[in-house]
């Protein structure tokens, strides 16, 4: 199979090569996918995509007059494709359901020990010879109440990783609290108790027309003061707005982002000091807790290899498949239930 694969880092190519193994005619660009790029997809059969990449129905439609059949992406969340023009024009979609959740586990595990015991500030105090420590005063994660929304794949590690820290967890998930039972480290709630009772906030849920905005400025207005708020998961789960207005009414204590719901443009590449300035972003970063990573939390060896091997196999398995288990393969991925079920988050 010819496939072009759009927002290549420098970093990707080896274990995409090492996992194709020769199979697959691949084509590697930097340039992301969108309505001025999708003219370079011409004679390939297949484009791979990243979370960045815009696979909405004008760039879709462009794909299928070129002759694509096929779009993966290297990723677990498919908000950024539209599914259902998808459909209509029979392009087959995929993704990479499961990889090494642990890598964005730790990661938003990270995130709280470093806002809690602001490491950021220390090191940058102990590195200009500043080492009086009025300003670091945190807190045990001991017996802490911690609210996760999303008890997916990652959501479920981070619980694992948290109850050995000793803390109380409240659990809210839509599709899950009616076959889940609670124990007595974990207990599943609604979603305004666990935004009352929690002390750390983490968020594990796709972004969906449901889920867009779901910690907006009511949602707040119901957290503790001086709350801890984490999102490693997709930057439309929060508005941004209401978040900043938190921030400077002491609402929110700390903040801990990976993702960002303007990040498209603007992560995963350096920018120039005066170009791609996001004047939200900037203003949360001036707020010295809060912190800022750019979409890393997956970037591991391990979470890179599985994403790579996934993605040649999805490759494999439409080289080798036939239409009706191709069109198969889409009917499930269009049934949003079953994504939630399989724990694509």
């Amino acid at each position: 199979m010819k496939a072009l694969i759009y927002s290549t880092k420098e970093f990707e190519k080896s274990y995409l090569l090492d996992a194709n193994q020769q199979k697959h005619d691949l084509t590697v660009t930097s340039k992301p996918l969108n309505l001025d790029t999708a003219s370079m997809a011409k004679g390939y059969d297949a484009v791979v995509l990243f979370t960045n990449d815009d696979a909405s129905g004008d760039v879709l439609r462009k794909l299928h007059q070129v002759g694509v059949q096929y779009v993966a992406t290297r990723s677990v969340g498919i908000d950024h494709i539209d599914l259902k023009v998808a459909s209509e024009l029979g392009i087959r979609i995929a993704n990479v359901p499961h990889y090494s959740p642990n890598s964005v586990a730790e990661h938003t595990v990270a995130l709280m020990l470093a806002l809690n015991r602001k490491l950021i500030i220390a090191n940058a105090k102990s590195h200009a010879y500043q080492f009086e420590l009025s300003s670091l005063i945190g807190f045990d994660m001991y017996q802490k109440t911690v609210g996760i929304i999303g008890l997916g794949t990652i959501g479920g590690v981070v619980a694992d990783i948290l109850k050995g820290f000793g803390c109380k967890l409240l659990v809210y998930d839509n599709y899950v609290k009616n076959y889940r039972t609670s124990t007595e480290q974990m207990k599943f709630v609604e979603l305004d108790e666990l935004l009352a009772a929690s002390d750390i906030i983490t968020l594990h849920a796709p972004l969906t027309d449901e889920t867009k905005h779901l910690i907006s400025k009511p949602q707040l207005e119901l957290m503790k003061k001086n709350v801890m708020l984490i999102n490693t998961s997709r930057g439309g789960l929060l508005n941004t707005v209401d978040v900043l207005e938190a921030l400077r009414d002491r609402k929110i204590g700390y903040l801990g982002l990976d993702v960002y719901e303007n990040e498209r443009g603007i992560f995963f590449k350096n920018h120039f000091p005066t170009e791609g300035k996001d004047k939200l972003l900037t203003d949360l970063m001036n707020f010295n807790n809060v912190l800022v990573t750019g979409h890393q939390a997956f970037l591991t060896n391990e979470a890179l290899t599985n994403i790579a091997d996934k993605t040649i196999q999805n490759l494999n398995e439409w080289e080798m498949a036939t239409p009706e288990e191709c069109n198969a393969k889409i009917g499930r991925i269009l049934d949003l239930d079953a994504l939630i079920h399989n724990e694509l988050l």
